[in-house]
């Protein structure tokens, strides 16, 4: 399968109807050149930026509002499945930090609203409500576990989606160029103990003085780097063969092998 990860560049004077214009521009050229990918991934709160922290009341809109609309019209026109990227949804009076993944033919099939909020620099996480499910999907291609930045630290949250059957894991992301290294290598890690393909989608360029770390990357389920862009490619293609991931777990059975580990109580005898 063919996959199209768009590293949206930030830019402080742009505003959200530039980056959409930017982003039809992408998917209008593929279109053209006749360049039609399996998956579609774009990144983070790229309409408003995460940085933005003013901006998330004024971006807000519904589950099926402009994020939908738009990108359900796109992925039936290139017949991709698409990760929409984050936007900020407002839901019965709170806003969440919330992906979308459509079908070839537009169709919502999961919706995830980002567990771990970032605190740590970040308004993200007194502005915004925290999901609590882990959402994986049933796509055309294999099961697809679906995550958002801060998420990459919480390696339980990986094994959740395992658990729930995933094969690939989907990565939406606005991380900085300041941990970059760690970006890298915590990708790295959860597609290797996870066993399986790891496509992230990153935001590149610069908001608010922060610098955003692009590299999005594709990862196979033996942790080898399979393609990563740099900090101002726009689109990452690579291509996969999502029948890798059960090949490499039944020649190398580890999930197998996991066992069930109960911590020991205070005071409780070794």
């Amino acid at each position: 399968m063919r996959i199209a990860s768009v590293q949206i560049v930030l830019r402080d004077h742009e505003k959200s109807e530039d980056r959409f214009q930017q982003a039809q521009r992408i998917l209008e050229h593929m279109e053209q050149e006749k360049k039609r990918p399996d998956l579609i991934l774009f990144p983070e709160l790229w309409d408003c930026g995460f940085f933005a922290f003013d901006e998330y009341e004024t971006a807000s809109q519904p589950l099926q509002g402009r994020s939908f609309a738009f990108f359900s019209q796109w992925a039936k026109r290139l017949g991709a499945n698409i990760l929409t990227g984050s936007f900020v949804e407002e839901r019965n009076q709170k806003r969440y930090n919330t992906v979308l993944f459509l079908s070839r033919e537009g169709k919502l099939c999961g919706a995830y609203r980002k567990i771990h909020l970032f605190g740590y620099g970040s308004e993200e996480a007194r502005r915004l409500c925290a999901g609590n499910e882990t959402v994986a999907v049933e796509a055309d291609f294999a099961i697809a576990g679906i995550s958002t930045c801060y998420d990459l630290r919480f390696p339980e949250q990986y094994r959740a989606l395992v658990d729930q059957g995933a094969e690939i894991l989907l990565l939406t992301a606005a991380w900085p160029m300041a941990r970059l290294e760690h970006w890298r290598i915590l990708q790295q890690a959860r597609a290797l103990e996870n066993q399986c393909f790891l496509i992230s989608c990153n935001c590149s360029g610069e908001q608010n003085g922060t610098a955003l770390a692009g590299h999005s990357m594709t990862i196979a389920p033996d942790g080898t780097i399979l393609a990563e862009a740099d900090e101002k490619t726009e689109v990452l293609w690579s291509e996969i063969d999502p029948r890798q991931a059960k090949a490499w777990r039944s020649a190398f059975p580890a999930l197998a092998d996991r066992v069930a580990i109960t911590p020991r109580e205070k005071g409780e005898e070794r």
